[in-house]
């Protein structure tokens, strides 16, 4: 399916107009929606939503800030009374966004995806330990922003968790698209720490991108596998071989953080989720938690890294 940018920004335009319910994730949970999606036409439209220029990024950025005010634990400073710079402020609350489905997605992955129980014991540990990294992060940039995610509950596509290969191309597409965003932070962060701490996160979700496409070919014929390709935020089905096929980043072609808001848009509203085709009849709830750090040389320390 290809599609024009134009037809993306009408689209978006429309989406946002959508965006008027401030509970926007408050479905009740049922029993898992078995279907399968339509996997790249979504991956398709989640890219090039991220990618469609500045005015279109921001319609989704302003809304999912309309959205975000609404919710009673979180308020969006006027100027920096929390202790950041506004612009700061806003890429820090798109990744506990972010980081906040990150735990979410794995939390369900080791809990409820089928595939978990039948993948080795090093792939089990890495899908766990990359919950408690999300975790980690979570927490660092709450203790920054000095509020709560607005967001506590998410949509996915359809098949989530019950189909694995849906399930690995959502993971690996939400890496690629972390991974783009903390490079937005990088880039566009005000103070030495916060750009050397977002390239140190970003370098983990690296890991996790890498790590999830070593899963694929490790997964039993009683669940779908072995997964020799997998689609990523790129829309385009990758073979696994190598798993750590990216000699450099990507970026997504993203330069403002409003776009990976925009991006990540479904996960989080109602009626953008429903034009994505993803499955409302559920969402699935954040629960924080006290994360465990393997391995004290891998902590945070501090924000100059030493």
């Amino acid at each position: 399916m290809v599609v024009s940018l134009s037809a993306l920004s009408s689209n978006l335009a429309k989406w946002g107009k959508c965006m008027s319910n401030a509970n926007a994730t408050g479905v009740s949970e049922i029993s898992n929606e078995t279907k399968t999606s339509d996997r790249r036409s979504f991956l398709r439209r989640a890219s090039l939503m991220g990618a469609a220029a500045g005015a279109t990024g921001l319609i989704g950025f302003d809304n999912l800030m309309s959205l975000a005010a609404a919710q009673p634990k979180f308020r969006r400073p006027e100027g920096s009374e929390a202790g950041v710079e506004k612009g700061d402020f806003d890429i820090l609350i798109a990744a506990q966004i972010a980081e906040a489905l990150a735990v979410t997605t794995y939390f369900n992955i080791i809990e409820h995806a089928p595939f978990f129980s039948g993948i080795p014991n090093n792939d089990q540990r890495y899908l766990v330990a990359a919950y408690n990294e999300e975790m980690s992060h979570f927490l660092l940039e709450k203790s920054v922003t000095q509020t709560h995610t607005p967001f506590t509950s998410f949509f996915y596509p359809k098949g989530m968790f019950s189909n694995t290969q849906v399930t690995l191309n959502t993971l690996v597409t939400l890496e690629d698209a972390f991974i783009a965003a903390y490079l937005v932070g990088v880039r566009n962060f005000s103070t030495p720490d916060l750009r050397v701490t977002s390239a140190r996160i970003m370098g983990i979700e690296s890991d996790h991108r890498t790590l999830a496409r070593v899963i694929g070919p490790d997964v039993p014929a009683k669940f779908g596998g072995p997964i020799d390709t997998i689609t990523g935020l790129a829309g385009v089905a990758e073979s696994v071989d190598p798993p750590n096929n990216n000699a450099y980043e990507r970026t997504a072609c993203w330069t403002d953080i409003s776009q990976a808001l925009t991006a990540l848009t479904p996960f989080v509203d109602i009626a953008t989720a429903q034009k994505a085709g993803f499955d409302v009849s559920r969402s699935f709830a954040f629960d924080s938690f006290q994360p465990k750090i393997f391995n004290k040389l891998g902590d945070f320390i501090s924000f100059t890294g030493c």
